[in-house]
């Protein structure tokens, strides 16, 4: 009876160890990731809008269909970004993420606290290599440094109701992506 009990704890102590390896695994051997499935609407550097969710179909997992959203890949590999966008009447949100999914940087209207939202998203490498100009403040200038070369920035805008979606669709649509020269200190 004894050993049959051990057998059967050994058998799932083992299934616990390989649902927990499998589990940790699957989303870094997953080929068609939201980086890869997002590559073939959106080129590098560039803002690209997202259709609106529908229960048979979404770009991104999860997606709010009260939201407007567009995004950007990046790759900071030719040098910094600029972003900016202008803040929607009712709610308007950047998010950064990582090529591996992993949120590093949030920003919405009210922490901005201006009509627009502007930033500079470079490596650290790229920041060091910033020459120091005692006139630009850190209330300026929002830097905000990458983890990676190559991520996602996602634009969101909330309709409250559906008649104001036409206004933040348009919100996401102006919002910009575009590669800064790199400066030499």
């Amino acid at each position: 009876m004894s050993r049959w009990l051990l057998w059967i704890m050994g058998g799932v102590l083992l299934g616990g160890i390989v649902h927990f390896v499998t589990v940790l695994a699957l989303p870094r051997t997953a080929t068609q990731d939201a980086f890869a499935r997002l590559a073939a609407i959106a080129p590098a550097n560039t803002v690209a809008v997202l259709s609106q969710p529908t229960p048979q179909a979404a770009v991104l997992p999860f997606m709010d269909p009260a939201f407007a959203a567009a995004v950007c890949r990046f790759d900071l590999s030719s040098g910094p970004l600029k972003l900016s966008i202008a803040v929607s009447q009712a709610y308007t949100a950047v998010s950064f993420y990582t090529l591996r999914g992993v949120a590093f940087y949030a920003i919405n209207d009210r922490a901005a606290g201006r009509r627009i939202i502007e930033l500079d998203l470079m490596t650290s490498e790229q920041r060091a290599a910033l020459p120091e100009d005692e006139e630009v403040t850190a209330a300026d200038r929002l830097i905000v440094e990458s983890p990676t070369e190559t991520g996602l920035i996602l634009f969101r805008a909330l309709a409250p109701e559906p008649s104001m979606m036409p206004a933040a669709q348009g919100t996401v649509t102006a919002g910009r992506c575009t590669t800064q020269p790199q400066q030499q200190s």
